[in-house]
């Protein structure tokens, strides 16, 4: 969440335009209203509250983790979850969140977002590749 926060705050003060970085990595500020890949799009103050809920839900769940794995990769959930959600509430962006990792075919992210999809790959991959049913940890 922090890193999240950080990030966010610098570009918004010291990015102006669309920078190339390296290779398929750029930066460019772009503010999205919606989820993941734009999803719900012009609805913040729906997608807020949905955070909102899910943020509660995923707080809940990450206390009940059984491995390290799992561990990870729910905080990196909750705390990308958390970096979105503080910045609709509190950015005054009125519910946008800023985006601005930008990569060749692929929608302008931010860390928040990064967080969230490591740790849903960790989780499911902890899923797959944990422990044989009947063992434990």
């Amino acid at each position: 969440m922090v890193a999240d926060r950080v990030t966010t705050t610098l570009v918004e003060h010291h990015l102006h335009g669309v920078v190339h970085v390296w290779g398929p990595f750029g930066l460019s500020l772009q503010f999205n209203s919606g989820l993941a890949f734009s999803a719900f799009t012009g609805r913040a103050t729906l997608v807020t509250v949905v955070l909102a809920a899910g943020v509660v839900v995923l707080a809940v769940l990450v206390t009940r983790v059984r491995t390290t794995a799992q561990a990870v990769g729910g905080g990196l959930v909750l705390g990308g979850g958390v970096g979105n959600l503080s910045e609709r509430v509190v950015s005054g962006h009125h519910g946008l969140v800023a985006d601005f990792i930008t990569l060749s075919h692929w929608p302008t992210f931010n860390v928040a977002d990064a967080c969230i999809t490591v740790g849903v790959v960790v989780l499911v991959a902890s899923l797959f590749l944990g422990q044989p049913a009947g063992s434990r940890a």
